[in-house]
């Protein structure tokens, strides 16, 4: 019968028992990484893959015949375990018992990769904010300081009172550098894991 998920009462635990099942073109399926909620399969839109398609959230998401996931870089899975179920009662009521009768909280995948993206590293969303916020920060530190450069050059305030603008501006610089230090060892910690391997350095 497919590809087919039981559940099983041993221990009050459920199981997903997935037998090698094909998938094709038109098929109804379930994806409870995604939602719970039924997709169909379609071809490529784009026409440039060999691949089942799902959309999601506006993203598009690639299979193999087998149920598997392919990353939008890659031509082949690189997973272990099939995405995909056939949308039968018995696969909706054995995703529902795993789930403890409703959908996990799944994550929303923002894909932003190209179709020739070799690799791609996924952050969470507050991560990217703070890196975007640390960035803003700087920015405006850096246009704090050329503002101050411009006033002295143009001579438009005193020594003293350059004197002690220069000496805020020191310490600012010196709280950003530290910080954004933190952040580039952080972002390096995941550089290190990519094709590229190597560091970010200062």
């Amino acid at each position: 019968m497919g590809n087919s998920i039981r559940t099983t009462s041993k221990n009050n635990t459920s199981t997903l028992t997935t037998n090698q099942a094909t998938f094709d073109i038109g098929d109804v399926v379930l994806c409870p990484s995604l939602t719970g909620l039924p997709f169909t399969l379609t071809a490529d839109p784009y026409g440039k893959r060999d691949l089942l398609t799902l959309t999601h959230d506006g993203s598009y998401f690639y299979y193999d015949d087998k149920g598997y996931f392919v990353s939008a870089r890659d031509t082949e899975t690189g997973d272990y375990q099939p995405s995909l179920f056939h949308d039968t009662p018995a696969n909706r009521q054995a995703i529902a018992t795993l789930y403890s009768g409703g959908q996990i909280s799944q994550r929303k995948v923002i894909n932003i990769t190209k179709t020739d993206d070799k690799e791609a590293v996924l952050i969470p969303a507050f991560d990217l904010s703070d890196i975007a916020c640390d960035i803003g920060g700087t920015i405006a530190v850096l246009n704090d300081i050329g503002s101050l450069l411009w006033m002295i050059y143009q001579e438009k305030i005193t020594p003293k009172q350059a004197i002690s603008m220069a000496r805020l501006s020191h310490d600012a610089t010196e709280r950003w550098e530290e910080l954004l230090g933190s952040r580039l060892k952080t972002i390096n910690e995941s550089l290190a894991q990519t094709v590229f391997g190597t560091e970010v350095s200062a």
